[in-house]
């Protein structure tokens, strides 16, 4: 019983982890990434539908992404569609392509990146916490109905608090990382 308590708290941690790190995706560092346009969803015949599910995208150079339509009727709908996102970002179609050139982040651009990846990172850092307290509410609900002793739950706290302490080191391994490639120029 409690090692599935403590399972399911490790899936919660990680799950919050992996967010954090989608986002942080999303976050340009002055380097072509598709994941830039990750949320970038279409119209593609009346329905929203995701961009690399219409397209093919890719980075081929450090500083220019890609997107090549299935349909060349796509273009300008996606032009559209990638200037609505708000990304700071200028499509430019050649009718059979469009490319959008990354350009150079400025240095007080990237002070703000680094500044919102470490807001991100905060709110990650909140989530795994909130899981470590909602996983001792519940472990001492478990005491309470007598499922578990006392000798258990100290065990179970202080395992909490070690998955608590290894997922935040994680966390912030990926936000250090992020931050370097923000301020690399």
């Amino acid at each position: 019983m409690l090692d599935e308590l403590l399972a399911e708290i490790e899936v919660r941690m990680v799950k919050s982890w992996r967010s954090t790190e989608q986002e942080f995706n999303h976050i340009r560092a002055g380097r072509a990434s598709t994941a830039l346009l990750d949320t970038i969803k279409v119209d593609y015949y009346g329905t929203p539908t995701a961009l690399n599910q219409v397209a093919s995208l890719a980075a081929p150079e450090p500083r220019l992404l890609t997107v090549s339509p299935w349909e060349k009727s796509m273009l300008p709908i996606i032009e559209k569609a990638i200037l609505a996102a708000n990304l700071g970002l200028t499509p430019m179609n050649d009718g059979n392509i469009i490319r959008i050139p990354i350009p150079a982040l400025t240095e007080e651009r990237r002070k703000e990146l680094v500044k919102r990846v470490k807001q991100i990172a905060e709110e990650g850092r909140v989530a795994i916490r909130n899981v470590r307290r909602s996983g001792i509410e519940q472990a001492k609900q478990l005491e309470k109905s007598q499922s578990i002793t006392e000798d258990d739950l100290k065990r179970a706290s202080e395992q909490i608090q070690k998955l608590t302490d290894r997922t935040i080191s994680d966390l912030d391994a990926g936000l250090a990382k992020k931050t370097n490639e923000i301020m690399e120029v």
